[in-house]
């Protein structure tokens, strides 16, 4: 396909910033379609007028953001995925597998830490208990298209959780396994939000570059007793979720 394409030129939005903004309007104008490959980087650095290390800063950028997919010495994609963002209101409890089927995404799990254990004293805290218990601790990052979208930590008492339930049917959602295992009945979820950096270890763990933002919940999961059954740490790579929360009017 051969595109008509305005030569970029510096303003105050920085060269490459100013480039990505461009290559989006040309993704969402329909120029280029999810799945479809970008043209070479030289051929389009010269389309839009600019040198090739501010091109390679912009795909970069869209990179991370999930809008492109650089294959090595295969070329640079739009993301099928593009435009379907996982979105989900806050005030519903739901494991990201489930938000993904609603627009036809699948998730898979990727690398993962998963061990029986005894309880830390900063967990037993969280978990709401005075003495060491043997916990389940599962860390693994969960994917969409063979890309990291998600790095989630839950620790459990085992009594709610172990190594034998997962392993004919654990695919990444602690919470989906426990409502399909059905004790101990779940109530509620208490969560903080907060806007964080991705620490060196995170990083590489999620395939982005050290201190990119990320999306932090941490949440605790009660049962119908009011006993916390999970402890959770979740981070969520940007450009792939859309939270939302329904706020009441106050008296």
């Amino acid at each position: 396909m051969t595109t008509s394409m305005r030569p970029l030129k510096a303003v105050k939005v920085s060269l490459p910033n100013q480039t990505s903004q461009y290559i989006r309007e040309l993704i969402e104008n329909g120029e280029y379609q999810p799945g479809q490959q970008l043209p070479p980087e030289g051929d389009f650095a010269r389309q839009l007028g600019i040198s090739r290390p501010t091109l390679r800063e912009a795909l970069h950028s869209l990179e991370l953001e999930g809008v492109i997919i650089c294959k090595h010495g295969v070329g640079t994609f739009i993301s099928p995925t593009y435009g379907k963002r996982l979105e989900s209101g806050l005030e519903v409890l739901e494991s990201i597998e489930r938000i993904a089927s609603r627009i036809g995404l699948k998730t898979s799990m990727g690398e993962a830490n998963i061990e029986e254990r005894p309880s830390t004293w900063s967990e037993m805290d969280e978990l709401g208990v005075d003495t060491p218990i043997q916990i389940l601790s599962a860390s693994r990052a969960i994917l969409v298209d063979d890309k990291p979208v998600a790095y989630l930590k839950d620790v459990l008492p085992v009594e709610y959780l172990c190594m034998e339930d997962l392993k004919t049917s654990f695919h990444g959602s602690v919470l989906d396994l426990l409502l399909k295992l059905g004790k101990p009945p779940l109530a509620y979820s208490l969560t903080k939000l907060a806007a964080v950096t991705a620490d060196p270890t995170l990083a590489v763990l999620l395939g982005i570059p050290p201190h990119t933002p990320l999306m932090r919940l941490e949440a605790r999961l009660f049962s119908q007793g009011n006993q916390v059954v999970d402890y959770s740490i979740s981070h969520f790579v940007p450009g792939y979720f859309d939270f939302h929360v329904v706020r009441r009017i106050g008296n």
